[in-house]
């Protein structure tokens, strides 16, 4: 087993939450929540396919944070993950929502602080194992 730390790219003024679910309808799922919440949130989705090609799929109303969110998902290759960047609004906002979407396993984080996922890889593929979220404190 290899251990890796993979740094996320949050654009200035957005928040992200990053979590595991096991379908790969959530992406659907989860923009509803997004728009449904929030008429004014600004947000892109990034899911990791785990089996077949394990493809991206992503959704949102803003293709800068979409384009980001997907590249973040690239970054992770950890499959059933599902990465979310919101622009406008607060993760508070939406995460009861989240949490009651019957795809979701778990939320690692919901945040606007720098964050590094923990991924361990196997010869099965790669999963997160953890997050740091936040600033190193000196002292």
């Amino acid at each position: 087993m290899e251990l890796k730390s993979i740094s996320i790219d949050i654009s200035e003024g957005a928040n992200l939450i990053l979590g595991q679910t096991h379908f790969i309808k959530t992406v659907e799922d989860l923009y509803e929540i997004m728009v449904g919440t929030s008429s004014q949130v600004k947000f892109g989705i990034a899911f990791c396919e785990a089996s077949g090609e394990c493809l991206i799929r992503a959704v949102g109303n803003d293709s800068s944070l979409q384009e980001q969110a997907i590249a973040n998902a690239q970054a992770l290759g950890a499959g059933h993950s599902f990465i979310i960047l919101l622009q406008d609004a607060y993760p508070i906002n939406f995460l009861n929502a989240i949490k009651q979407c019957p795809e979701v396993c778990n939320i690692y984080c919901a945040t606007a602080n720098p964050v590094e996922v923990i991924i361990a890889e196997t010869q099965q593929g790669r999963g997160i194992l953890g997050v740091i979220d936040g600033y190193t404190l000196d002292g």
